[in-house]
């Protein structure tokens, strides 16, 4: 789903590759195209993006919290629709490994039945699980009382350009026309994604790392602080993440075995509850579904920690 039908591929932005911070230098009587123009909005683009990249990381600033909504069955006295199950994510604001905000301006769904319809029946069998150990939060546990074998899908939201409005332009190319027409506008959107995930056990959850490293809440004041500088010294990105291809290599929390986009975003782990034993087919049984909203990155602002530390 995303605030478009057209989207760019994911290259096609230019950050995407990571160019060197290269702003133009103007003159007067010097000739312009729209390649300068381009390279002053990437340039600016891309150090925006940089400092949010290595000041916050990929993760959720705000909002977008995400939540199952179950079947409503059309009720004629009261002129009710039906209302398919559905994954409902609110709106938000997030900043992607590349640290381009991604932002959902209203809620935005993922209608289930046309989801699990759309997934062939090996995935499902092979995402299904009997045992959740590491696969979900601590907080998401409590109180409640887990399936007995239910479907492991992760949510991910990534960074889409939207191309908008037409204006009247020259033909770039091999042609010849008077009334070529080019883009006027392209808007930042997003696409929500949800992936069955296969391979999960204790040792492997694929969930995002802590950020910094490992947790040290527990340790000495000393620890703590060591900790933090090494912390700020290691983390500065290595100059070239990318393979051969351009693609950047995926984060612990991206699936190998199913092809994503690995600027994306992880912002939930749902289970969705099924029949049967390990080894048979995952077939719906009818219960509600769990929501994790608790293993994604979560960036809390300058204003939140303020008040976490009493001021």
């Amino acid at each position: 789903m995303s605030t478009s039908s057209v989207l760019r591929s994911p290259k096609a932005d230019p950050l995407y590759a990571q160019p060197p911070a290269d702003r133009p230098a103007y003159a007067t009587g010097m000739l312009l195209d729209a390649q300068d123009f381009l390279d002053e909005q990437t340039y600016h683009r891309g150090r925006l993006a940089r400092a949010l990249m290595l000041l916050a990381g990929g993760g959720t600033l705000a909002g977008l919290r995400v939540s199952y909504q179950a079947a409503v069955e059309a009720d004629e006295e009261t002129d009710t629709p039906a209302v398919p199950e559905e994954i409902r994510v609110e709106p938000g604001l997030a900043v992607d490994r590349l640290g381009r905000l991604i932002e959902l301006q209203r809620p935005a769904c993922l209608r289930l039945p046309r989801w699990w319809d759309a997934t062939d029946e090996d995935s499902l069998r092979l995402a299904a699980y009997t045992g959740f150990t590491n696969l979900l939060s601590a907080r998401v546990q409590q109180g409640v009382t887990l399936p007995a074998r239910a479907v492991a899908a992760d949510i991910y939201l990534r960074f889409t350009a939207c191309p908008r409005g037409l204006t009247p332009a020259f033909a770039s190319g091999p042609f010849d026309a008077l009334n070529a027409v080019s883009t006027s506008r392209v808007r930042d959107g997003y696409e929500l994604t949800m992936v069955p995930r296969r391979g999960l056990d204790a040792g492997t959850p694929g969930l995002p790392l802590p950020a910094g490293g490992a947790d040290i809440g527990s340790a000495d004041a000393d620890t703590r602080r060591a900790a933090l500088q090494d912390a700020v010294f290691d983390g500065y990105p290595a100059t070239d993440e990318s393979d051969g291809s351009g693609n950047l290599p995926g984060l612990s929390e991206h699936p190998t075995d199913v092809a994503i986009d690995t600027t994306s975003v992880f912002i939930a782990r749902v289970l969705i509850p099924v029949s049967g034993g390990d080894g048979d087919p995952a077939e719906r049984d009818g219960d509600d579904v769990l929501v994790d909203n608790y293993t994604r990155r979560l960036l809390p602002g300058v204003a939140l920690l303020s008040r976490l530390a009493g001021y």
